[in-house]
Formats: structure tokens, sequence, C-alpha cells
């Protein structure tokens, strides 16, 4: 596959993982102006661009001008086109078919032929700041309420992807109509949009990137490009704690695709039903007003249609180790000095620990509502719940050997599954700790 320019794009290779950074900054100056043409303002109309937020892949600007306020999100060329071009198509089809709260999508460029540089996004401002900021402000039933109105937004996804769009195939939604507007039409599951398949020189690897006639198909693209991430090593770096850890990877990226077939079947016809999916629903990405009531639900750059047994998983906020007692506060050390990143979040005197354990404890007994409410909404999730419990585990392993965490207890995990003793992943991760998930 030849290579692609990603121009404005480069690796910070000094750190744990390869980090995305700006080899240029966008201009305030070239963002007003793409933002006057867009919201066709006059000469005579405010515009005013200010800084506003950043995440890993994009920088976040907010635009005030007379009419009110917007937020232009302008991103890194990852990967070029795609990932712009299906998060629009991936908003717009949330807000035609779901009550789910997203932005509206007011214009975009998936191109860099633009006066800024690069692809940008000129979205809605959605009312409401991230849970994260308000989780310990708030009380258990309004935790309750908000894991339920998250349970009733994931039944509206999946409903609609399997009875109305009837989704095959796992990728990111891309429209059938390639058009200026890609959302004309009915879109279907494409090209897949994830970090691991755009990360550094994942870029460039030959490996199919979908869409995927099923899960197979699609955990066998992941393993090959962690494989041929090892072969690169062991071929140009003559460092010895590199070429280590790509003998490693490469050993459980073998052992993994020997035992894919085992777990997954090889021929699919039809193409696997599947279903769109947030990977990152976390308390970062849901957005709630002083009540509790969800405002929006954003940062959709890398969701795409994932099968059954995978958007039966729990969402990201619930995801922490299990708690079943809750903390008892007087137990806990003070500590005078706020160490939390966000200063907005008030510690209360007590050591980090705390907070810590008090999340845990919040998220177990939120599992069992999402669960409740789930079963309700939408019976067919228990079912793959149940299912997909191997899957899930292997699908896990897959991502813990791609970060390179764990590497002895996914070894271990193989080894059992190829004597068919069939442990739980997690039990293997803890297995002093029954109490983990």
């Amino acid at each position: 596959m030849a290579s692609t320019p990603r121009d404005g794009l480069k690796w910070d290779t000094n750190r744990i993982y390869p980090t995305p950074c700006w080899a240029r900054e966008p201009q305030l100056d070239a963002i007003a102006q793409v933002a006057r043409e867009a919201l066709a303002l006059g000469h005579e109309d405010r515009c005013q661009v200010t800084f506003y937020a950043e995440g890993c892949f994009n920088k976040v600007y907010m635009v005030e001008t007379s009419r009110g306020r917007s937020l232009m999100r302008v991103a890194l060329p990852v990967d070029p086109g795609y990932k712009t071009r299906g998060e629009v198509t991936t908003l717009r089809w949330i807000r035609r078919m779901t009550h789910v709260p997203v932005p509206k999508v007011i214009a975009f460029d998936d191109t860099q032929n633009n006066a800024i540089g690069f692809e940008w996004i000129l979205m809605e401002l959605m009312p409401g700041v991230s849970a994260y900021k308000r989780w310990r402000k708030m009380t258990m039933a309004d935790k309750i309420w908000f894991t339920e109105q998250v349970a009733e937004f994931q039944s509206q996804l999946f409903r609609h992807s399997l009875e109305d769009a009837k989704f095959q195939s796992i990728g990111t939604l891309s429209s059938a109509d390639q058009g200026s507007e890609p959302t004309h039409g009915n879109p279907k599951p494409g090209r897949i949009v994830a970090n691991m398949f755009f990360m550094e020189n994942h870029f460039n690897y030959d490996v199919p990137r979908g869409p995927f006639r099923s899960s197979h198909d699609w955990l066998s693209a992941c393993l090959a490009l962690m494989r041929q991430e090892a072969t690169e090593t062991l071929e140009n770096d003559d460092d010895e704690d590199n070429r280590e850890d790509a003998e490693d990877l490469l050993h459980l990226a073998t052992g993994l695709t020997t035992l894919l077939p085992n777990i997954f079947p090889r021929l699919q016809d039809p193409p696997e039903r599947t279903a769109l999916w947030h990977d990152d629903l976390s308390v970062w990405n849901i957005l709630v007003d002083d009540d509790g009531k969800i405002t929006a639900i954003i940062d959709w750059e890398s969701a795409s249609c994932k099968p059954l047994w995978v958007v039966a998983e729990m969402p990201e906020f619930l995801t922490d180790p299990t708690r079943e007692e809750e903390p008892i506060r007087d137990e806990y050390g003070d500590d005078s000095n706020n160490t939390e990143e966000d200063d907005d979040l008030d510690d209360e005197g007590k050591t980090d620990l705390y907070w810590i354990h008090l999340m845990e404890y919040d998220q177990t007994q939120l599992r069992k509502i999402y669960t409740a409410k789930m079963k309700e909404l939408w019976p067919q999730w228990e079912i793959e719940a149940t299912h997909g419990s191997l899957k899930s585990d292997f699908h896990r392993a897959v991502r813990m050997c791609d970060s390179g965490w764990f590497n002895g207890q996914v070894e271990d995990w193989i080894d059992d599954m190829e004597e068919g003793t069939y442990p739980r992943l997690r039990d293997v991760l803890h297995p002093n700790n029954s109490n983990s998930n």
C-alpha cells in the first residue's frame, strides 16, 4: 500500500507510546476566515476565535459571532479524510435516527485544502459540563439516573442499527453517496477508523482495513498489524530492549493468531450483524447539566459499527475494578494538597485513594443498574453479553498485547485456552483478587 502524506503530523517516540504531535500550529486568523465562510458572515459581522480545548488528535476553538457560539475542531491528519468523514457521517446518522444528544455538524472539510491547512469540523456548542467534573457532588440517586440514561441511549443506537439500518460488517460509517455531503442516503460500515490502524507506522502497513465481514477478519487484521510492527523492529532496530519487546509482541500475536479460528469462525455469510458503538464512553465524554441530566455525548471520532458481542460489553465509565463494600471515609488519611490535575475537583481534604475506591464502589453498584436496564430495554443484550464473554476476553487480550502490559498473564491465558480450561482473562490477570473486573 502506497504511503499517503500526512502533512502537519509528527510523532513523539520518546514516550511509552508514540504520541501524535503538531508539526505546525493552526492559526487563529485562518480559523476565523474559514468560520466566516462556513457561517456566511459579512465583513461587518463579529467573529472571534479563541482556544477552547485539546484532545489527542485535535485542537478545539470557540467561535463567537453575533449569531451565537459554536466549536471548530481542527484535526491532525492521522487518517486523512476517513476520520473526519466518518465522524460527520456518524453524528448525522445519530441525530437523524435517535434521540441521543450529539452536536449538530454545521460545516466540515475532510481535506487540508483550506486556509487552516488541516481538516476541520464546525459544530454546535453543546450545553453542560463533563460528568467527570460533577461526579463527586452527585448523589447515588443522581448516578443511577445517569446510568439509566446511558442505557436508554445505548439501546436506541443498538435497535436502530439492527432493526432500521440493518448494519452488516465491521467498520466506520461511510456514505454510499461520496459527494460533498457524506450522509445523503443511508450510510453503511466502510473502512475502519481506529487507533490501532493509524498510529505511527501502522498507517502504512499492508493489511485489510475494512469493512470486515466478520469478527475473525477484523481481529486477524489487528494481529497482522502487531506482527508487522514486531518484525519491522527486529529487522531494523539494534536496541536490545526494543528487540526484546518486539520478540514478546511477535510471540503473543502469533499465539493469538493461532487461537483466533478456535473462537471466531473463519467464514461468515452473510456478513456479521453489527451496531454503532462508542468505544470511549467515559465520564469525560458525557456532558450533564446541574440536575444530572445528560445534555450531550461527545467524541465520536473513532466510533464504528462493531459485532454484537462488543456492543454488549460495559461502557467505558463502568469498567473499573469491582468493590462491593463502600469505602469508609474516616478510615482514609487527610490530604490538604489537591493532587488532581483538574483544579475544579474538590478533594475535600481526603487522599486520592479514597476517591479512587469510592469510584470503584460506585461503578460496581451502577453496573448492576446498567445490566438491569439493558435487559429491560433490549433483552437481546443479556444473550449477547452471556455468550460473548469468551470473545470479549480474546478482544481484551489483543488490546493488552498491543499495549505491552501484562504480557506474561496474556501468555498464561493463551496456554490455558489451548489446554481447554477456558479461564476468564480477568482471573488470570488478577489471580489474588476475586473481585477484579
